[in-house]
């Protein structure tokens, strides 16, 4: 009997979320059956906490794709968490252990969008300072 592991699901479910069942049994050498029990699992589990899709902004005319990192005093931290989260122009944010406490990734129109979302930042509550650096391109 061949088993499959976690790692290779997650590497063809984050090469193509929308993969069927059937086809990763093809790829991987088993049952659709046996992918479709050990997905269920690790959904159940939490090492599967959803599906999403990677995309262009600049194909739906968002010309700055930024990643901004943001350290603050340590008791303000979980309430600028908390507006981050809120805030519509905040793609995904991640607490983070390197340079910066918080690191999050925004969409902008122009510099000019960017510009004032950083004003925005600087001026929250807590925050102590902000380091914005525009994505050139996604090589992986």
């Amino acid at each position: 009997m061949v088993r499959i592991s976690e790692l290779e699901i997650l590497k063809l479910l984050r090469k193509n979320a929308r993969m069927s069942f059937v086809e990763m049994s093809k790829k991987l050498g088993v049952t659709e059956a046996a992918v479709r029990k050990k997905i269920k699992r690790m959904e159940k589990e939490g090492i599967i906490l959803g599906y999403t899709v990677f995309a262009n902004p600049k194909k739906i005319g968002y010309e700055i794709d930024a990643l901004i990192g943001i350290d603050t005093t340590p008791e303000k931290m979980m309430s600028v968490m908390r507006i981050l989260k809120k805030n519509s122009d905040v793609i995904n944010m991640y607490a983070s252990s390197g340079d910066h406490m918080l690191m999050i990734e925004c969409w902008f129109k122009n510099h000019d969008e960017l510009a004032k979302f950083i004003n925005y930042l600087e001026n929250l509550d807590g925050v102590t300072r902000v380091c914005p650096a525009t994505i050139l391109e996604k090589l992986k």
